[in-house]
């Protein structure tokens, strides 16, 4: 059970997908929630915005702070995380969700290799996804520090995961073919396990979800363009499973402190819930989804 009626989260990524399930059942459990997203501003993901969920924030204005903001931009942030403290004065949870997909670099249809990238698209995912996740993080955190008490999830990809073998480490996923992106996830995996470490002693609990295959902003448009090509769209056996999947083990994390609750973990999303009651990935299945 959650109780985080008042509580102040801030969510990146908030507008979509995973992001957007997240900040429905934060007001749903009585939340406070600044939402913050690049594609509030139509210019930003041209056909990304959804009217129809942003008009559902804007008729509850005293509960919500629609943020307008490139994660990458210093300036923007700080503004977000000001203008965050004029309207609720602190915060309590932030979710690191946004992040620069590996689509937004090339053709939905290609894969590319380490060798074939060029060094800007790794500075462009590297802007957002890591020194983006950083920028947020060093000022959202300020109120936790202060107050000695707060709560960081941080969402990667179980392509940025290795393997124990024989003595030796393999990774998990490396023939998707993901440069940089799955990079981008590494890193920001290693700095939330570093970050841990650093703030427990402030009561500040940092923890990280590996996320299952949910279908989300773009997915179908990805599994389309690669059938179109002859490739398989969705990876053989992988279900579609909906955004809402995340909710339940973010709202756990939510509630938990680094004193008297869990901090300095990994977790894969799938597997909490089943472990937890509430179904493998077939429970979870979109049923709308592409199938592969």
């Amino acid at each position: 059970m959650s109780d985080l009626t008042g509580h102040v989260v801030a969510v990146t990524g908030g507008a979509r997908g995973m992001g957007r399930a997240m900040v429905k059942e934060f007001l749903a459990e009585g939340a406070k929630v600044v939402a913050m997203d690049l594609s509030w501003d139509p210019t930003g993901f041209s056909g990304d915005n959804d009217n129809a969920f942003l008009s559902e924030l804007q008729d509850r204005q005293e509960d919500v702070l629609i943020s307008t903001v490139d994660i990458s931009d210093a300036t923007q942030v700080e503004k977000s995380y000001q203008a965050t403290l004029e309207k609720f004065g602190t915060v309590d949870v932030l979710v690191n969700n946004a992040g620069l997909r590996q689509r937004n670099l090339f053709p939905p249809t290609g894969k590319i290799t380490t060798l074939e990238t060029e060094d800007s698209d790794w500075e462009k995912m590297f802007a957002v996804g890591v020194f983006g996740t950083l920028k947020v993080t060093r000022q959202f955190i300020k109120p936790m520090l202060e107050k000695q008490s707060g709560n960081i999830i941080s969402v990667i990809s179980g392509g940025a995961m290795h393997t124990a073998l024989g003595g030796a480490y393999v990774a998990q996923r490396s023939s998707s073919r993901e440069m940089p992106y799955q990079s981008a996830k590494a890193a920001t995996m290693t700095m939330m396990f570093y970050l841990a470490d650093e703030v427990q002693e402030s009561n500040v609990a940092v923890n990280i979800l590996i996320p299952g295959n949910a279908r989300t902003t773009g997915y179908d448009e990805q599994n389309d363009a690669r059938r179109a090509e002859g490739q398989t769209g969705n990876r053989p056996g992988r279900i579609s499973m909906l955004p809402e999947h995340i909710v339940p083990i973010t709202m756990f994390l939510a509630n938990q402190d680094a004193n008297t609750g869990l901090t300095g973990r990994c977790f894969d999303v799938p597997t909490w819930n089943m472990e937890h009651g509430l179904g493998g990935p077939e429970a979870w299945r979109d049923p709308d989804a592409n199938r592969a």
